[in-house]
């Protein structure tokens, strides 16, 4: 028989064995668990659409811009419509009467001076000479409306590239805010898997397992808000290009980022300068002036020279007959008509013109304080997002020791696994502040870009 001191001194022996054993599958588990993500990420889809062909894309489908390049060609067609109203017309008419008797001259002789039936055929040309100005202004009007749906379309189309910017970089952090919450879920199903088995053994006590399962579970709930975070930022992004709503896509991720370089003042300045909203304001004025005096045209005469060239006959062939002289003949004509009184008409349409006028120097004002109040929004709103990038930037390393301080004092049986459960908390909730802060950045300048007038993507490089 074995000695009884032989086998006590073998039971630690073995009991240090087991533990060494149960430990090295401990810590294989979490890291298996931690290089998984990255092994996903390896295997991931290759990008298949950038920012550039994003914006392309949204600019060619978009509905709005579309209604807006059929106005400018609408537009244009008004135009060259009010300018043949500067040539003369032609026009000619075709006309029967039928009397109730013919007319017979007293002269027996001479027979019928009037025919019971006529046939009349006229041709006139008609050249407006002066319409108070009515001609040209409604002309420059016409202009003017055609200057404000180009400008008009440039301003849907600039839209357009923000709304491509804003669900592009949406997109991104959704992305990244699921492969966080799919990372802590693997984290936490490897904890849990250790939680019990130091349960079982003794090494831990309920409570611990307990805070695991709590954890995991919550962590499960957050990756499912995630994948339909994700779901959702797919779908506007199709749909702002117009695609099935669940085609999938891998965008070209953008983690670099440049500095905000402008001061307020100089993003002001560039707004009061090259915002079409401006621009567009002071059309409308001078649309609104236009219109001021095209009301006045009533104060004036209207001349207009016709020339007219007449058949008649008492046949449908308007080739002469009886009772008809003169079966061809033509004339001109000079015609002046001017309705001098009104009852204060025009007058009341002039007034109803200047205040529209003076609403439009009043929006024009309007304007320029919303133009102030956004810029300042969009520009406090990039500083923000980027001081919180450098911010953060610095936590993550921090976070990142934390937890592998955490570990390695877990092995060791110097920590417990809730001081891992809260490093690991720690580092996922720094990373989840990192993406948002990077991507509202660059959602930020986007917007910051669009209150300045000047969209990130130039328009005139993806037409």
């Amino acid at each position: 028989m074995p000695n009884p001191g032989e086998t006590s001194a073998r039971l630690p022996q073995a009991s240090t064995i087991y533990r060494l054993i149960f430990l090295f599958i401990v810590v294989l588990s979490m890291w298996l668990a931690a290089v998984a993500p990255a092994c996903g990420d390896e295997t991931a889809a290759s990008p298949d659409m950038d920012l550039d062909r994003t914006v392309a894309l949204a600019l060619e489908a978009n509905i709005t811009a579309q209604i807006s390049i059929e106005r400018t060609r609408a537009a244009d067609a008004v135009v060259k419509s009010r300018r043949t109203e500067f040539l003369p017309t032609f026009s000619t008419q075709y006309g029967y009467t039928r009397f109730d008797e013919p007319v017979f001259a007293l002269d027996p002789t001479l027979g019928v001076i009037q025919p019971q039936e006529q046939y009349k055929w006229v041709t006139s040309v008609t050249q407006p000479l002066f319409t108070g100005f009515a001609l040209t202004n409604q002309y420059k009007l016409a202009q003017m409306g055609l200057d404000a749906a180009r400008l008009n379309e440039a301003l849907v189309r600039r839209d357009i590239v923000f709304e491509a910017n804003l669900v592009y970089f949406l997109l991104l952090k959704a992305q990244k805010l699921k492969a966080v919450a799919e990372e802590a879920v693997a984290m936490l199903e490897a904890q849990t898997e250790v939680a019990v088995n130091y349960h079982e053994v003794g090494m831990t006590p309920l409570n611990d397992l307990l805070k695991t399962k709590v954890e995991l579970a919550n962590a499960r709930q957050d990756l499912v808000a995630a994948q339909n975070g994700l779901e959702i930022a797919r779908a506007d992004f199709n749909l702002l290009l117009r695609r099935p709503i669940g085609t999938p896509v891998t965008p070209t991720d953008i983690l670099d980022y440049a500095p905000l370089s402008r001061s307020f003042a100089e993003c002001l300045e560039t707004a009061e300068k090259d915002r079409v909203e401006v621009t567009v304001a002071d059309l409308e004025i001078q649309i609104r002036e236009k219109e001021v005096a095209l009301a006045k045209k009533d104060y004036f005469p209207t001349v207009q020279v016709q020339g007219n060239y007449y058949k008649l006959g008492t046949d449908w062939q308007v080739d002469g007959g009886d009772g008809i002289s003169d079966s061809s003949f033509w004339d001109v004509q000079a015609q002046a008509r001017w309705d001098f009184w009104q009852w204060g008409k025009t007058g009341y349409g002039v007034a109803e013109k200047k205040s529209k006028l003076a609403e439009a120097r009043l929006n024009r004002v309007e304007l320029l304080d919303n133009i102030q109040r956004e810029v300042k929004q969009a520009w406090l709103k990039a500083d923000e997002s980027e001081k919180n990038i450098v911010t953060v930037q610095s936590a993550i390393d921090q976070a990142r020791e934390s937890f592998r301080i955490s570990e390695e004092l877990f092995k060791e049986q110097m920590a417990t696994s809730t001081d891992v459960l809260d490093a690991r908390t720690q580092l996922s909730e720094t990373m989840t502040r990192y993406y948002n802060a990077l991507y509202d950045f660059q959602i930020a300048v986007a917007a910051l870009d669009r209150a300045m007038g000047k969209p990130r993507i130039d328009i005139a490089e993806v037409q």
